[in-house]
C-alpha cells in the first residue's frame, strides 16, 4: 500500500512493508497552534487500533494522537523533543511521531484514503 491512509481524529499513517510511520495531518496542526511539546511513547510500547499512543501540546490545547492501527512501537521521532515545532513545519514529512511495527496490516483497509479524507474535512467545514 502505497500513499497515505487517514482518521477521523486527523491522524495518518503511511505503511512501508510490516511497519508504518504515524502522525497527525496539516488540518490537525492547524487546528492545534503552535506545537510547543511532544510527548512520545518508548520502543516497545504495544497499543491496540485506537488506544492513546502520544501526546502533542500546543499553545492552544493538548491532545491525545491515536493509534490508527494496532502494533509495537519500533521508533519514535527523537527530533521532536527538541523542536516540536517541526510538526508544524512539515506535519506528514520530517514532523512524524512514531513507527509501529503492525499487528494487522488489514486494520488499514478500514482508513480513509486521499481523497475521502478531504470530503471529511468538506463536511467539517
Amino acid at each position: 500500500m502505497s500513499g497515505l491512509r487517514y482518521t477521523k481524529e486527523h491522524e495518518w499513517i503511511r505503511v512501508d512493508g510490516d511497519v508504518a510511520t504515524i502522525g497527525i495531518t496539516a488540518y490537525a496542526q492547524e487546528q492545534l497552534g503552535d506545537i510547543v511539546f511532544v510527548e512520545l511513547p518508548e520502543p516497545g510500547k504495544r497499543v491496540a487500533k485506537g488506544d492513546e499512543a502520544a501526546v502533542v501540546e500546543s499553545v492552544k490545547a493538548a491532545s491525545e494522537i491515536y493509534a490508527p492501527t494496532g502494533g509495537e512501537v519500533v521508533e519514535v521521532n527523537g527530533v521532536l523533543e527538541a523542536e516540536p515545532a517541526t510538526v508544524n513545519a512539515d506535519p506528514t514529512g520530517k514532523g512524524w511521531f512514531l513507527k509501529l511495527r503492525l499487528a494487522d496490516a488489514g486494520e488499514c483497509d478500514a482508513l480513509m484514503d486521499e481523497a475521502a479524507y478531504q470530503a471529511y474535512l468538506k463536511e467539517l467545514a
